[in-house]
């Protein structure tokens, strides 16, 4: 089944031609089904980019996709079009009082910045605490991680000594959890960012369980047991160029990276790189989908938060 996006958003085009189903809201209305109700926080700087990254993702679904996108704040965004924002992007008043069937909040370029110095963290605390009884699952992305984990369960995010960049191989802690259904024993993904949360933290919190982790990248994908949230600590939606464009966004400011890690062939920049995430990385999130947000998620969607502790426990 289709993604249900504006057929004006520009991911529309792109994901058409890649021979992905998008379904314009006029086409939608005529179906007899209730589509899953996604919501996107979306907290990265290039919005458009970000946008087609995810929703390529939730494209390899058969179930239909409604997508709604939110920004955090009115701020003008610097490298998204202010007409853009102004006609795809709503802000948290316009959808307080909506109930969704699963939301995702990405990560955002502020690792090394204490929470309370974010200029949106009331808002980002607001919308965090509204999840709970508004959305059945949550899935948290790298940054939005470490904001989640701190917020809603006290664990602290500690600064890396350096920048982790690159892809590395992860393991299966709970090879039995729906999350990573069809994952095989050893996988990879890409991280990018300058602080982490601990495994040994996550493991004094009892409603949480690492599901896979990385002797280098550490806790990569962490669930709460009733798969109302989802923590993803690095980011299997990158497309092949992203750590590239990263690492040479750095160079250019003078920060002297450190080339990503078992990226580029030979370590070599100048070679591109070879992609081994994305089977993985597709398999996330329609498992997410699946598992976490359809087969929890109540048929009418004004019960979301109302009855969604009786249907975990019934799950149990």
């Amino acid at each position: 089944m289709p993604l249900n996006i504006s057929d004006n958003l520009p991911a529309y085009a792109v994901l058409s031609r890649e021979n992905i189903f998008c379904m314009s809201d006029a086409r939608a209305q005529h179906q007899d089904i209730r589509p899953l109700k996604i919501l996107l926080l979306n907290l990265m700087p290039k919005k458009i980019e970000t946008e087609i990254h995810i929703l390529r993702m939730l494209s390899n679904s058969p179930l239909q996709v409604h997508v709604d996108l939110m920004r955090i704040d009115d701020r003008p965004s610097k490298h998204t079009p202010i007409e853009h924002m102004e006609r795809f992007y709503k802000g948290f008043d316009e959808i307080r009082d909506n109930k969704y069937d699963g939301m995702i909040i990405t990560g955002a370029p502020l690792g090394q910045v204490p929470f309370e110095n974010v200029l949106f963290w009331p808002q980002m605390t607001e919308i965090m605490d509204w999840t709970l009884t508004h959305v059945t699952s949550t899935m948290f992305l790298c940054w939005a991680v470490q904001a989640a984990m701190f917020h809603l369960y006290g664990i602290e995010k500690h600064l890396l000594p350096k920048k982790i960049s690159g892809v590395y191989p992860h393991r299966l802690v709970k090879p039995l959890s729906p999350i990573v259904r069809g994952f095989d024993d050893i996988f990879t993904a890409p991280h990018s960012r300058y602080a982490e949360v601990r495994a040994e933290d996550i493991a004094r919190v009892p409603e949480l369980e690492i599901v896979a982790d990385s002797p280098i990248a550490g806790p990569y994908i962490v669930a709460r047991k009733d798969g109302r949230q989802l923590f993803v600590t690095g980011h299997s939606e990158y497309e092949p160029q992203c750590l590239k464009d990263e690492y040479e966004r750095d160079l250019a400011a003078g920060i002297s990276p450190e080339i990503p890690e078992n990226y580029f062939p030979d370590n070599d920049p100048a070679k591109a790189p070879i992609v081994t995430w994305k089977s993985h990385g597709n398999l996330l999130f329609s498992n997410w989908l699946n598992y976490y947000v359809y087969q929890l998620t109540p048929f009418d969607a004004s019960q979301i938060g109302e009855r969604l502790d009786e249907v975990h426990m019934e799950l149990a």
